[in-house]
């Protein structure tokens, strides 16, 4: 794919792929011994979705590259899992609330992370929600029991341990990241090929992010230590 051949603009190759996420230095979260996925929003009643119903719909393999908006890039990716496009156009769209048209939809996870994502972004033909990476079930790591993945925008977008998909009528004004707070807003397509990090000139964002990326490795790698001593 093209992301394999040329990375976008300002992004750096990396060996491996890096543990990243929020509360970078801290323990994944526990995964539950029944994991479900909460679709909760415009829809006529709450209801939960069992990770494990996902292996009875299409299945869909993908390999991708994973940009990090701090600038490195993990390359030639195998995920599988379940098109977005699938769970939604079975489980979500015929329960919608009449009249109350979708225009985003806010991805949560155990881990206390969200990401909004326009419906136009969330069905694109390369969305999953996977449960697989490089013929293994997710780790803690990188997501375990299902993660979003969205190879078009950078990493912030891309959920770990998916817990909840709330279907919105409008996009929310509140900002939640700790990039938002620390930093400037992030953009919210967050597309990877138009580089929109930020609405700041890119000469700006770009030398202070690779700044970050030695110290957020460090901190990933001292919170991935910390899962696999707890599942020990």
């Amino acid at each position: 794919m093209q992301a394999s051949r040329k990375l976008p603009p300002g992004q750096r190759r990396v060996n491996g792929f890096p543990r990243f996420g929020h509360r970078l230095s801290q323990p994944a979260p526990a995964v539950p011994a029944n994991p479900v996925i909460t679709i909760s929003g415009a829809v006529a009643e709450e209801f939960d979705l069992p990770v494990a119903s996902l292996a009875t719909l299409p299945r869909r393999e993908l390999a991708a590259d994973f940009h990090c908006v701090a600038g490195w890039s993990a390359t030639d990716l195998r995920w599988e899992g379940v098109s977005f496009q699938t769970v939604y156009r079975t489980h979500i769209e015929p329960v919608l609330r009449p009249g109350a048209p979708a225009t985003h939809l806010e991805f949560r996870g155990l881990d206390g992370w969200r990401s909004v994502v326009t419906i136009e972004d969330a069905l694109a033909d390369d969305v999953l929600i996977a449960e697989r990476l490089d013929g293994r079930p997710l780790n803690d790591d990188h997501g375990a029991p299902a993660r979003l993945v969205s190879p078009q925008q950078y990493g912030y977008i891309n959920t770990k341990h998916l817990c909840r998909i709330k279907v919105l009528t409008a996009e929310p004004r509140e900002q939640s990241s700790f990039l938002d707070r620390l930093l400037v807003p992030t953009h919210p397509r967050a597309r990877v090929w138009e580089e929109e990090r930020h609405y700041l000139p890119l000469w700006i964002v770009r030398p202070f992010y690779r700044l970050l990326i030695a110290p957020i490795r460090f901190l990933s790698a001292r919170g991935g230590q910390e899962s696999r001593a707890r599942r020990r």
